[in-house]
């Protein structure tokens, strides 16, 4: 019997043979390569023949990854080019996979391979710093010196930053100024207090007026407000505004209760959670074909300290398991998370120091579905101002999302669509209208008088109208579209594909029915419906293309039959011809309204002569 690791080696050979009699890597050194790499987790680096770097990956084990690559054709052109290009393949090593991120998560911003997803932006985000001095002094800055001081953040805005600083102001009164204020420097009466202490906002530390002891209180509770912590600071105020009360010292104790007061209502600005839940950092993701968006939420103490979402460009079809896996890595680095336990949305390994939950229910459930929310909302506004700012990215991203959610051969560049049209079988009709890149392309729409058909048959009328649509642009040598859409269920699709077949055209042109009740798609030979997401940028250019067929069909099917009851009324009144007849439907709308019209009113639209020989045939008849 042959082990595991000997039949996946004997796998491995048979997929190379494969590869080489298939013309599909004819480099026998890269051959050698991907044979001699090791079964442990570490990374791999991709290299041209130029030696430049292509892509950086990780992997529970290198040889089988890295093999992936070349034992399929696969579904992007991208990844089909980047195997192409791959002449080198370096590796290293690593203990665990969990290693393997970190060292995958570094490589990729030093080297900024060219088919590696880009984490890092270039914002430099601002920290709150407790220096490491003799009374301490608490400021904001971008930049962290290795000195001993303690940083918290980052701070994705400086507007949250200022929030802070000035609810440190209102509750402690620090010193603002850099004196160095040593023992020595503070005996030796080296400096003079400043309007900061006469204004009441410092208590004097620089000239002795203020113990060190007293002063490290004061930073103490603000690290613990830092970290999200009210709780603490709340009870020394209160127990102090008690004292003050029954000393009889009013003032002060109002004092103490405008700080209480300034405390509450910066801690109710933040989302709280549930007081149970604490140091848990959420993670979600919500990905298109283009891009990726991961929210991340900070849990500290029941309350939601911070929030921020990275968008991530795709360049390979890269799942959205391996993306967050990445984010997760770089934001922990970012904003210096030390959780032991995080919220996700599915399952990921991130190593065995981490511990994930996946939430079904309750609290936790309720957290990652504000951060799916938030990643959302940031998605739909970075995708306005792209429609805005780039539109033929917008419309390229938004064709390769209807390609993958239509599960299509081609991009929909050119997009036609047919609806039917009749009223108790008079007036049969039927419309086409075309969109071209994700837009109506209004020169392009066409209506169609159904001619073959007697009665209300929309199948026998959906079969002659897109027989008669193709059968002329293939005779005119016209393109042919990348998609058509039949409005109605089965029946209809059945009916528009009898004349597909009869041309010739299955395979050549994909099409689907909408049905209106569900908004189910169907496709030929599939009786099991598609449901897309009801939000999805997919189905709503599929219901405008459906509505607008509806609308351009109506439209016209109105006008037939009002032209229709017009004609018959009009028709032989001497002297009234065709041209005066379109007037006078577009004009009065209906014959009824006609007949009641005065001869001034129909004078108005053709004349005092043609006027006076209706208002006559009126009288009458």
């Amino acid at each position: 019997m042959l082990s595991f690791l000997q039949k996946s080696e004997w796998f491995l050979k048979k997929h190379i043979s494969y590869l080489q009699k298939q013309n599909r890597m004819q480099n026998p050194s890269l051959v050698l390569q991907i044979q001699t790499l090791p079964d442990n987790p570490g990374v791999y680096q991709y290299y041209d023949k130029e030696g430049k770097i292509l892509y950086v990956g990780k992997a529970k084990n290198l040889k089988k990854r890295v093999s992936s690559y070349f034992n399929k054709i696969h579904d992007t052109a991208k990844t089909n080019v980047l195997v192409k290009k791959i002449v080198t393949i370096k590796h290293i090593v690593v203990p665990t996979e969990t290693d393997a991120l970190l060292l995958e998560n570094n490589l990729i911003k030093t080297l900024q391979p060219r088919y590696n997803v880009l984490l890092r932006d270039d914002k430099s985000y601002p920290w709150l710093c407790i220096k490491k001095e003799p009374f301490s002094r608490i400021f904001s800055t971008r930049r962290m010196v290795k000195d001993g001081s303690e940083y918290f953040g980052p701070y994705t805005s400086f507007k949250t930053v200022h929030t802070i600083l000035d609810l440190i102001k209102e509750l402690y009164p620090l010193r603002t100024c850099n004196y160095d204020l040593s023992k020595s420097n503070i005996n030796s009466g080296k400096f003079k207090v400043c309007l900061e202490y006469h204004i009441g906002n410092c208590k004097g530390p620089c000239e002795g007026l203020e113990s060190l002891e007293d002063y490290q209180k004061q930073v103490d509770a603000i690290r613990e407000i830092l970290k999200g912590n009210f709780k603490e600071s709340m009870k020394d105020f209160k127990r102090l505004m008690t004292q003050y009360a029954q000393d009889l010292r009013f003032e002060e104790a109002q004092k103490i209760k405008e700080k209480i007061e300034v405390l509450e209502n910066y801690q109710s600005r933040s989302t709280i959670v549930n007081p149970k839940i604490t140091n848990i950092d959420v993670f979600s993701i919500v990905s298109d074909e283009s891009a990726a968006y991961v929210n991340f939420l900070q849990i500290s103490h029941g309350s939601i300290i911070r929030s921020h979402t990275l968008e991530i460009k795709k360049k390979l079809d890269e799942s959205d398991e391996e993306l967050l896996e990445l984010a997760i890595i770089e934001l922990r680095e970012r904003f210096q998370l030390l959780s032991k336990e995080i919220i996700v949305p599915f399952e990921i390994n991130l190593g065995e120091n981490i511990k994930t939950t996946v939430p079904q229910l309750g609290d936790k459930k309720q957290i990652l579905d504000l951060s799916i929310r938030n990643a959302k909302f940031y998605r739909i506004e970075q995708l306005k101002q792209l429609q805005i700012v780039d539109p033929d990215r917008h419309t390229n991203r938004i064709m390769a999302q209807m390609q993958k959610d239509l599960r299509l051969p081609t991009e929909p560049r050119h997009i036609e669509c047919f609806d039917n049209s009749n009223i108790q079988g008079t007036n049969p009709v039927a419309a086409c209208v075309v969109f071209k890149d994700g837009k109506a392309s209004k020169k392009d729409y066409r209506h169609f008088n159904v001619k073959t058909v007697e009665g209300p048959d929309d199948f026998a009328s959906m079969t002659e109208i897109v027989y008669r649509r193709y059968k002329r642009l293939l005779d005119e040598k016209e393109p042919l579209p990348q998609l058509i859409i039949i409005d109605g269920g089965k029946g209809q699709l059945s009916a528009a594909l009898k004349s597909i077949d009869e041309l010739g055209l299955r395979g050549k042109i994909a099409i689907i029915g909408i049905a209106k009740r569900l908004e189910e798609l169907f496709y030929p030979g599939d009786s099991i419906p598609l449901y897309l997401d009801k939000k999805s940028e997919t189905l709503k250019v599929i219901q405008q293309l459906r509505n607008e067929a509806h609308r351009f069909g109506i439209t016209f099917h109105r006008d037939k039959r009002s032209k229709a009851a017009l004609n018959s009324s009009v028709e032989s009144i001497p002297g009234i011809g065709e041209k005066t007849m379109l007037t006078l439907i577009q004009h009065f709308k209906s014959v009824k309204r006609l007949k009641l019209a005065s001869e001034k009113e129909i004078s108005d639209v053709i004349g005092v002569s043609k006027a006076k020989k209706i208002v006559d045939f009126y009288k009458t008849n």
